[in-house]
């Protein structure tokens, strides 16, 4: 990511809520259980007392989601524009105070574009046109360690396990999860990462992204952004996405599970030395 030498990191607060919440449920069989439910609560952003939006969420990384959220929007471009995020559940909200301000804000967020994002995604300004100045690495991907990778990820997942109801993306180096986050959108969990990544200054191009959910437009609008050169997913992929990788150089990798996926876009990133068992 594009994230000079952090002078000062901003205050914070730690205001991530327990994901899950135990329920009575009665089966087919008339019988009563004990069963968790996955947590969804709404979060509204506020920049410098300007409201942004309202973002349906697990609770799990409420400050580290803020900062994602507004780097992937083009609000923010590095993280020493940030004086202070403060979450608060009580009024729930996410209050944040930038040391400038952000330039033009209130025509950034009238020129939208509503997306396929889990309950309406939508990206402000002229996030599309900023994609012409994106340039992304060369990789070569080891198929022997990418079904190493997508063998480990079936280990996380664990509120989807437990109750459902999530989507979940994961920040990859070679064949290691460097970061695995569930939300109840999967665009909430790519910009926790981001948020992840913003902290602690990770570099992209090294990386690899895989998310549950379907390569719609945002989430390669996103992962470029991010300057990761790999979006691989267990589900689908969508024209527009396409179209979108094909114009900023990401690979796309979807339908992967197992020994199996479909490659889109970026053919010569794999380097075909495994064959999968039959």
């Amino acid at each position: 990511m594009n994230n000079p030498q952090i002078n000062k990191h901003p205050q914070m607060s730690r205001a991530s809520l327990e994901a899950l919440t135990p329920v009575s449920v009665m089966d087919e069989k008339g019988q009563r259980k004990e069963v968790e439910i996955t947590g969804e609560r709404p979060l509204t952003l506020y920049v410098d007392k300007q409201e942004i939006v309202t973002l349906m969420t697990l609770g799990g990384h409420p400050e580290l989601l803020t900062l994602g959220y507004l780097y992937n929007q083009g609000f923010i471009r590095n993280l020493n524009e940030i004086r202070s995020v403060q979450v608060d559940w009580d009024v729930e909200a996410s209050v944040v105070t930038t040391y400038d301000g952000i330039k033009d804000i209130k025509e950034r967020l009238g020129r939208r574009t509503v997306t396929t994002g889990c309950g309406q995604g939508t990206v402000y300004g002229s996030i599309l046109e900023n994609l012409e100045t994106v340039q992304l690495p060369e990789v070569r991907l080891s198929q022997i360690l990418f079904y190493r990778l997508l063998n480990r990820i079936r280990d996380y997942n664990d509120v989807y396990k437990r109750s459902g109801a999530v989507h979940a993306c994961a920040l990859c180096r070679n064949d290691e999860v460097v970061d695995f986050i569930e939300d109840v959108g999967r665009h909430n969990a790519v910009d926790a990462i981001a948020g992840r990544m913003l902290m602690e200054n990770m570099e992209g191009g090294d990386k690899l992204f895989y998310t549950t959910g379907r390569l719609t437009s945002e989430m390669v609008i996103k992962v470029a952004q991010m300057g990761i050169p790999v979006l691989v997913s267990r589900s689908g992929v969508t024209q527009m996405g396409l179209e979108l990788a094909r114009k900023t150089g990401v690979t796309l990798i979807s339908r992967a599970g197992g020994k199996h996926f479909l490659v889109y876009h970026g053919f010569d990133t794999l380097e075909l030395d495994a064959s999968p068992r039959l």
